[in-house]
């Protein structure tokens, strides 16, 4: 794993050994507005919070200087207020792929935490017998082919550029367990794709050859959210994605 964006050799330098540089930005959404603590999901009407709004806004500062050509979203609203500010400081019109969407999750719609919410339900149990698969949700194999599908495109968008792609916890960090050549299970605490970061691939022609990582919004995200973080008892928890 590596801290701090890597966005590899200068293009010029890339053509001269057989391909151009085209950087792929894959960046998680902001703070949602989420009250009732639910696991969200794939329903709609989940907005960012108006601290949501200031990740966003931070991000879009952070790449107001960077070469991207391409703006794309997970058709969710989250994803979409995310995409926007980027989208608008370099005058672009923001596209949607609906491959970017969150993963399928039985629990959506319900809150989720060790002995509470759905998991105190015994008829819930059946959903958890396989963590590889998992049993719960949206398998991760089905996860990478449509992430690596998006990302494929974005790169084929803005080729020779940069591209940035709004998307869910979850999928980013499968897609870049895959490039890593991580297994695809994996403890959802230790993910490190915080709120508003950037997961970064860079290709050289059609081929990977860098992921970098980076949180240019990491002063704004409550401490309990941050990748690695312990559970504050009776604190607010990170419900979807």
């Amino acid at each position: 794993m590596m801290d701090g964006m890597t966005t590899g050799m200068s293009n010029e330098a890339g053509k001269a050994k057989g391909g151009e540089i085209t950087v792929v930005h894959l960046m998680r959404h902001g703070e949602v507005h989420n009250p009732e603590g639910v696991l969200y999901g794939r329903k709609p009407g989940y907005h960012l919070s108006e601290l949501g709004l200031r990740m966003a806004d931070r991000v879009a500062e952070h790449l107001a200087g960077r070469d991207i050509t391409h703006v794309v979203a997970s058709p969710l609203e989250r994803a979409q207020e995310t995409a926007q500010p980027i989208a608008k400081a370099h005058g672009l019109d923001l596209a949607t792929d609906e491959r970017l969407i969150e993963a399928e999750n039985v629990f959506e719609g319900k809150t989720f935490g060790v002995g509470d919410g759905a998991l105190k339900k015994p008829a819930n149990w059946k959903y958890l017998t396989n963590p590889f698969r998992p049993s719960w949700g949206e398998p991760y194999v089905e996860q990478v082919v449509r992430m690596m599908g998006a990302l494929g495109a974005a790169r084929d968008a803005a080729r020779g550029h940069e591209a940035v792609c709004v998307s869910h916890q979850l999928p980013i960090w499968i897609v870049r367990s895959f490039a890593e050549r991580r297994r695809l299970w994996h403890d959802p605490r230790k993910r490190q794709c915080t709120l508003a970061s950037l997961t970064t691939f860079t290709f050289r022609g059609d081929k990977i050859v860098s992921v970098g990582y980076s949180e240019p919004a990491r002063d704004l995200v409550p401490a309990h959210l941050l990748a690695g973080a312990k559970p504050v008892k009776g604190g607010a928890k990170a419900f979807g994605a």
